[in-house]
């Protein structure tokens, strides 16, 4: 299943492709041609046996077209190769016919081995069939055999993908991406004075709309219906480096669905003001540009105003994926950035026995794989349910409590009609690894389910094979590591300046879609819908199947206190002696000796550490379908957890799913209510007792004295820890 090796070369943090196995293509590179027949369209063809790879149809007389073609080694099975220069008039009505050719010899063409110098082009004359030199036209090739690791491997059309045409085969090319840097845009809109209301409009009620780029949020409707109007309200919103968008505050009356605008202002990005420490903004007052009135230097000095304060917040980290499955936490200011702590590198080697996605038994896949802001894709390796990719990636680290993300997805985009009609490409399937599992300075190679979750139910989309190693740097000793341990997991502003769960849900929709964005904009478009499910943007919706797993989450946590619980009565009733005797020692400690406390908690929690520690996974963890609990739900459960918010199925089945929502909800609050009860019970019996305990102590202290008992309230009290001063 896995193998774990050594970091063999402490003197290099990475070593180029070292991770994955050699991969051995013959690389073709067509530069240009001359001396061509004026008033004709060629092109030039590739042929080795039957693989077969055209470049494009420039369709004029300056033929460059420097163009890579890659054929993996192992797949060819001829002697020579054929480079055919051909005419798309003469072609078409018979494709066997060109206008000349050169070809090579397999055996005699050179090998490549990094990091030598590349092979230089050279002018070939052009040959009949006959081997006779054509009398015009000459073309200038370079041809080698290399790897993976040539510079020309990302650029090169692959011997799986030549019957792509010349558009589709751009969609098969890997890409590396990064994520625009973004920011917190905070705007805290406090009141308007002077506004002109519009008595035309039936309702007074008063708002704040606030847009920048593509993202629109509004206050709530102001309580004073009047020409002044007060809301003290924080908006944010997520804003992108370098800050071209324009804020624009704009005032309006009347409804949510229904209103006109009052005036707005008009704000650029790069004139905010940018925090990064927690001090405060000051507060502005923004003249309003009121609809259709020409501005004169009266208008200006009586016209409605706004105040607010408006600032970029760079100590926060933009979140754009969940919590628990996070890559990144840096604040978004790089001067506030911790230094990195060590390198990631990630091979994406193979994978086997994937499942069908198209008629035909065809699957076209391909990898995606996010940490931090470092996207990368790898080439799609066509019609082919066992790829072998082979590539090696790099990310530096900053934290080690990270997960790195890796979803197979298959490519919808190789066919022009399937783009026309807006295909989407599919997730065959998810792997994670958190970093914190991860030795450093060490090889895990292994190979991870692919689990698909279906209305059918579970099913293995086939498997991944990957290679990861953590390296550190060599300031990332001990102590370092135990500092970024024990640190806070969140910049500071997260916790001087705390948001809401609504607003950080809010934040990270906003996040996500102008990422996948500026991600659909790229040469090689990484779709909408790949980021949206790498980054899990769907709704965290009602699932039976969740609400299971949490719940024997929750019992296996309070299991270790109700095994507490029942282990009582025994000491109480001296069924173990020694468990007694060491309770009884236990509580007199407590009572005479508090001071060693909280020593006792701490030395306990590292010897159970200290138990646990063997016991630790040797390898990462992959996804559990048994502990998803996936295989016990039912084809209903699967299908509501699948559904689209909102819900676009009626009638029976809706109903159906709603009334057993509440009865669970039912049971739920049957549940909370007995747990509120038991505990107002013991609630009020521990506070009487407390109350009877303090009046023995207040009153019945002369009892003890004449009794001749020492034991006062002074000494109990001064044996107990307290953070109370001094009482003169």
């Amino acid at each position: 299943m896995g193998a774990e090796l050594d970091f063999v070369d402490e003197t290099k943090l990475t070593r180029p492709f070292d991770l994955v196995e050699k991969m051995e293509y013959l690389f073709v590179k067509v530069v240009e041609a001359r001396n061509l027949p004026i008033r004709h369209n060629f092109y030039v063809e590739v042929k080795v046996g039957n693989m077969i790879a055209t470049t494009r149809f420039l369709g004029n007389s300056s033929y460059k077209w420097n163009q890579v073609f890659a054929f993996e080694k192992d797949k060819i099975h001829v002697t020579d190769v054929d480079v055919l220069v051909k005419d798309q008039m003469r072609a078409e009505p018979n494709p066997q016919a060109y206008f000349g050719r050169v070809r090579f010899c397999i055996i005699d063409i050179p090998m490549r081995i990094q990091p030598t110098a590349p092979v230089a082009s050279e002018w070939h004359k052009l040959v009949d069939e006959t081997g006779t030199q054509v009398g015009l036209g000459d073309i200038k090739l370079s041809v080698w055999i290399g790897t993976q690791a040539d510079e020309c491997f990302p650029d090169a059309w692959f011997s799986d993908a030549t019957r792509m045409s010349g558009d589709s085969v751009a969609y098969t090319r890997h890409k590396i991406y990064t994520s625009p840097k973004l920011w917190y845009l905070r705007v805290h809109v406090i009141q308007a004075q002077d506004l002109l209301l519009r008595p035309d409009i039936l309702s007074s009620e008063i708002f704040v709309q606030v847009d920048s780029g593509s993202v629109r949020v509004r206050t709530s409707l102001s309580k004073n219906m009047g020409a002044s109007a007060i809301w003290n309200e924080d908006l944010l919103l997520v804003a992108q480096e370098p800050f071209l968008d324009t804020l624009v505050m704009s005032v309006e009356q009347g409804t949510l669905a229904e209103h006109v605008s009052l005036g707005w202002h008009r704000l650029q990005l790069t004139s905010v003001v940018k925090r990064t420490g927690v001090g405060k903004v000051d507060m502005e007052w923004y003249n309003l540009d009121r609809p259709g009135v020409i501005e004169t230097a009266r208008e200006v000095k009586f016209a409605s105003k706004i105040n607010a304060k408006i600032s970029l917040d760079g100590g926060y980290h933009v979140m754009d994926e969940p919590i628990h499955y996070s890559s990144d936490f840096r604040p978004s200011s790089e001067i506030l950035q911790e230094p990195e702590i060590g390198v990631l590198e990630l091979a994406i080697i193979k994978a086997t026995d994937l499942v069908p996605m198209k008629m035909q038994t065809r699957t076209d896949a391909y990898c995606v794989a996010k940490y931090g802001p470092k996207w990368v894709r790898t080439r799609t390796v066509v019609d082919s349910l066992s790829p072998k990719w082979n590539e090696q990636y790099v990310w530096n680290v900053y934290e080690p409590c990270t997960v790195i993300t890796i979803g197979v997805f298959d490519n919808n985009q190789l066919d022009a009609n399937d783009r026309a009609r807006g295909a989407s490409d599919i997730l065959m399937g998810k792997i994670r690894i958190r970093l914190s599992t991860l030795a450093l300075n060490k090889v895990y190679t292994n190979s991870y389910p692919i689990i698909g979750l279906h209305p059918s139910g579970v099913k293995k989309m086939g498997e991944i094979h990957l290679a990861v190693r953590f390296s550190s740097l060599a300031s990332y000793g001990m102590a370092a590591r135990f500092y970024t341990y024990i640190r806070p997991l969140f910049p500071k502003h997260h916790y001087y300046f705390q948001l809401s769960s609504a607003q950080i849900d809010n934040l990270r929709k906003q996040a996500v879609n102008v990422i996948a964005y500026k991600l659909s904009t790229k040469d090689l478009p990484l779709r909408k819908e790949v980021v949206h499910l790498m980054l899990d943007l769907r709704p965290d919706m009602w699932s039976m199947r969740k609400a299971t797993i949490n719940y024997k989450r929750v019992t296996s946590l309070i299991g270790d206190f109700a095994a507490l619980w029942k282990w009582l009565p025994d000491v109480r009733n001296w069924k173990n002696p020694l468990d007694t005797l060491f309770v009884t020692i236990l509580c007199y400690l407590v009572l005479f000796c508090p001071m060693v406390i909280f020593p006792s908690v701490i030395l306990g929690i590292f010897c159970v550490a200290l138990k646990r520690y063997p016991k630790r996974p040797k390898q990462p963890c992959h996804i559990d379908a048994q502990l998803s609990s996936a295989g016990i739900a039912t084809r209903e459960d699967l299908e509501e957890e699948l559904d689209t918010f909102p819900t676009q199925i009626e009638g029976e089945t809706l109903r159906r799913r709603y009334d057993r929502l509440r009865v669970i909800a039912g049971d739920v609050q049957k549940m909370a209510n007995d747990f509120a009860t038991v505990g107002e019970i013991y609630f009020f019996t521990i506070r009487g007792v407390l109350a009877v305990s303090i009046l023995w102590f207040l009153v019945g202290s002369r009892i003890q004295n004449m009794l001749g008992f020492r034991i006062g309230l002074e000494n109990l009290i001064t044996r107990l820890p307290s953070n109370r001063a001094f009482i003169l």
